[in-house]
């Protein structure tokens, strides 16, 4: 099963799919960018119903998303109220998200590791499915931790690498598997420590039920049974 669940695309009836390819993140989001939001994915809807239960009242709250992507979460909170501000190093994406109503200046092109924001510039930051991308969690958690007082990490489960869980889209009749990082969670703890921060609370998510109908549309119904009892999603929130 693939991390990003779905594919870009499915592909043309008769014609076999090829092998997967490697592909670096930032060139196959940019490949992706065209569907990412059309594309129906298990884990992204595992992760806003999980997260989004424990949030809470966020109006009036300034909030980056720290790989913002087409802007999914940024849209999530602007429509509660919130102010938000996102960062990608991915060009095509960060511009299909400024599509959208309201959020149109609302993002810049940038490194979450150098994040051009100043010191505790939002009251909580969120790095969704984007800390694997990176070899080093310490960067990115020095970085959240100077420009906000608090943020949440979530990402691909630790289990499910050792699963064999691929982070991988599909586009026409190829498979194209995003370069990754898995760092374990005591590497994430580590890294947290020594950003100066403490954990306020952490889940790790499953698929249920409201998401069975997403692994149906994608023709992955026969694996929903067994991919239900994987702790999936990772998510932790930290604060100085």
């Amino acid at each position: 099963m693939g991390a990003e669940a779905g594919g870009a695309s499915q592909a043309p009836v008769g014609k076999p799919l090829s092998p997967p390819k490697n592909i670096d993140p930032i060139n196959g989001y940019r490949l992706w960018s065209a569907e990412y939001d059309e594309t129906p994915n298990p884990l992204l809807a595992l992760e806003m119903r999980a997260l989004s239960e424990r949030l809470g009242d966020v109006s009036g709250s300034r909030i980056l998303d720290a790989g913002s992507g087409t802007g999914r979460w940024m849209n999530w909170a602007q429509s509660r109220g919130a102010h938000v501000f996102g960062v990608d190093a991915c060009r095509e994406m960060v511009l299909k998200g400024e599509q959208k109503p309201g959020l149109a200046g609302r993002s810049a092109i940038a490194d979450i590791r150098s994040i051009p924001l100043r010191d505790n510039a939002v009251d909580l930051a969120l790095c969704s499915f984007t800390i694997g991308y990176l070899p080093s969690p310490g960067e990115v958690f020095a970085e959240l931790a100077r420009v906000s007082r608090r943020f949440i990490v979530s990402d691909l489960h630790p289990d499910t690498v050792r699963r064999g869980w691929t982070r991988s889209f599909r586009a026409g009749n190829q498979v194209y598997e995003l370069l990754h990082f898995p760092h374990s969670i005591t590497a994430i703890d580590d890294c947290a420590r020594m950003a100066g921060l403490v954990p306020e609370w952490r889940i790790a998510a499953s698929f249920a039920e409201p998401e069975r109908e997403i692994f149906r549309r994608a023709g992955k119904e026969n694996v929903f049974e067994e991919a239900r009892h994987v702790s999936a999603v990772l998510i932790t929130v930290w604060r100085k």
